[in-house]
């Protein structure tokens, strides 16, 4: 395996080089094909996998997996399933295409800009919706030292986001949008979730948009203090994360999918309704204290998804300039 090393190290280096040239699209489009080739240069060949790995971010929106593995829910009806982390959400349909995971958990906005830059996935079925209790526990975090008033006190300020162009960092350009602010005024950089805390605390970043149960964490450590709920006064009910896969994928397993919807309409009933099983699970994925992650109610897990739900999320990215295609939203979710 070693001297595989060099090779996808170079791989990487080249890519993200030629990032900065390109559109928020392509670079989707281009994280794809550096995962593809970082595969082929590891295994030679596709393999199948004895499991299906289904891959997340560091929060509680894939709970109703988290919780179908641990409570035996996936393997009574006939399922192996293991979660497999992934730092950033923009890198989801990457690690599908290339078959690092075969189900993954992209927000809204992440799938539906891969979409548009012509990759061939299909969301298979819902994970989380936005709700008064997840639009509370949505902010953006300032760090020690900076003082936020107003939206356009953000203006000027470096902000950390766990993934440009996810569901966080769009909820917010469209909160800026709403209260007068030129997004292109804030300088945003991605920070994953569990290093948000180090880099509050260095002073990398002025702010992050993160969510609980970062808040509670960043809070009761000292590093700063809320300057924003924004979800609060967006306001929505609209998908947060869906589970998806390559179509191709999708077609050749229905069974499997039946299978998946099934210990998930049984699992979010665990999710919405047993804070002490929902919040175990959380806590063994997430890395996350038990304690703190029962302190904050998980996101409303919803696993019915329906094409109409991301219609909202077109009409967003599309003034925002993020999609150059007509999306049609019968052909994003999979029968």
């Amino acid at each position: 395996m070693t001297p595989c090393f060099p090779m996808k190290y170079m791989i990487k280096k080249n890519i993200d080089k030629q990032d900065r040239k390109m559109s928020s699209g392509e670079i989707v489009v281009k994280k794809v094909l550096a995962a593809l080739a970082i595969s082929a240069a590891l295994t030679g060949t596709a393999f199948a996998q004895a499991k299906i790995q289904v891959g997340c971010t560091a929060t509680s929106d894939c709970a109703s997996a988290m919780v179908a593995i641990d409570e035996g829910i996936f393997k009574k009806h006939g399922l192996e399933v293991e979660m497999t982390p992934v730092g950033i959400n923009s890198n989801i349909p990457a690690a599908i295409l290339s078959n690092s995971i075969q189900i993954g958990g992209p927000t809204s906005t992440v799938f539906l800009q891969a979409v548009d830059g012509g990759l061939d996935l299909v969301a298979i079925a819902g994970a989380t919706v936005m709700s008064p209790v997840s639009n509370g526990n949505i902010t953006a975090f300032v760090r020690n030292g900076i003082t936020i008033k107003e939206p356009k006190d953000f203006a000027g300020k470096k902000v950390g986001a766990p993934g440009l162009n996810a569901f966080l960092h769009v909820l917010f350009v469209k909160w800026l949008v709403e209260k007068g602010v030129d997004p292109r005024s804030v300088n945003f950089v991605e920070v994953t979730f569990p290093t948000m805390s180090d880099i509050i605390k260095s002073g990398g970043v002025d702010a992050v948009l993160t969510a609980e149960p970062f808040v509670t964490r960043m809070t009761n450590a000292g590093l700063g203090s809320v300057g924003a709920r924004y979800a609060v006064e967006l306001a929505r009910t609209d998908p947060i994360i869906f589970y998806a896969a390559s179509r191709e994928w999708a077609e050749k397993n229905a069974a499997t999918i039946k299978k998946f919807r099934d210990a998930l309409a049984e699992s979010a009933i665990i999710v919405n309704n047993d804070r002490e099983k929902a919040s175990t699970s959380i806590s063994k994925f997430t890395k996350q204290p038990i304690d703190l992650v029962k302190a904050t109610p998980p996101n409303r897990s919803e696993p019915a998804l329906n094409p109409e739900q991301l219609a909202w999320w077109i009409e967003v990215m599309s003034t925002q300039k993020m999609l150059q295609s007509k999306l049609d939203t019968s052909k994003l979710v999979l029968k």
